[in-house]
């Protein structure tokens, strides 16, 4: 299962989330490891943003991939930008410093993390000097809503937005009703952040229909979750994990194929959104 990207590039539908990694000294190797480990197990798309562990998770990130031996091209790096980092020339810097943490001499998808006080021209400005000079390969945003996504479109260069990347998962499927298709309309992509609701959709603790399901396929809750995310066409899914046993279920997520009963059971469970709803945020 792939996602495809702005210019026809192909990467998986499942990535590897870092948020808390990087946050403290005293586990930075125990990072390093969970990371290193998912690259072996065969996760290619890392994400991460200069906000987790104030750049620490970008290190930790760095450090992986160094030690991986893997070749640049083999993997899609994602960092994002401080909204409040992202003038013109401040996107610039930032982004170097974030090259600079992860020992990369690019970035494959940098995001405007959210928005903040700084022109959405300014910043898009600025991720054009980025690309110019080779220092990344594709924009995005996330955190952005219909109206915001609009707003990018009608500013020059907009369009070329390569991702958005929402909070988005059973418990909050919002971005089902009007996002969602507006960006598959327009060969979007949308990353899905919290795709396991930070752990509430697993486990022996997580709701009744993700366990029966799940006892169908033997599959557990979580990857139950991440499959009824990822059936949804242009979405990809990011969750954090650092246990290898996690790694590998979340990664064999990408091959369990829900029915029309599984959907359906979930829909009940998870009712899709019938209105216009806020934008998830975590």
């Amino acid at each position: 299962m792939g996602i495809t990207f702005p210019g026809g590039e192909v990467w998986p539908a499942i990535g590897l989330g870092t948020w808390r990694l990087g946050e403290q000294r005293a586990r930075r190797a125990q990072d390093v490891a969970a990371v290193l480990r998912a690259l072996e197990l065969g996760y290619r798309v890392i994400d991460t943003a200069e906000m987790y562990g104030d750049g620490g998770a970008e290190e930790v990130v760095g450090e992986a991939v160094a030690r991986s031996g893997l070749a640049r091209d083999a993997l899609f790096v994602v960092s994002k930008v401080y909204p409040h980092n992202a003038s013109r020339s401040g996107t610039v810097a930032a982004c170097e410093r974030s090259l600079a943490r992860l020992g990369l001499h690019r970035i494959d998808l940098y995001l405007l993390h959210w928005r903040g006080g700084e022109p959405l021209g300014e910043t898009l400005a600025g991720f054009a000097r980025l690309a110019e000079r080779g220092l990344i390969r594709h924009f995005g945003v996330s955190n952005f809503d219909v109206a915001d996504m609009e707003e990018l479109f009608a500013l020059d260069g907009g369009a070329a937005c390569a991702a958005n990347q929402v909070y988005y998962s059973l418990s909050q499927r919002g971005v089902e009703f009007d996002l969602l298709p507006w960006q598959r309309a327009r060969g979007v992509p949308l990353m899905a952040y919290s795709p396991i609701d930070q752990g509430a959709l697993a486990g022996a603790r997580a709701p009744a229909a993700l366990r029966e399901v799940g006892a169908r396929h033997g599959a557990t809750p979580a990857q139950v979750a991440l499959a009824a995310v990822l059936a949804q066409p242009g979405v990809m899914a990011i969750p954090k994990a650092a246990r290898e046993a996690h790694l590998r279920e979340n990664l064999a997520a990408a091959s369990l194929v829900l029915g029309a009963e599984d959907h359906a059971a979930l829909d009940r469970a998870f009712p899709p959104p019938r209105r216009k709803q806020p934008l998830a945020m975590g």
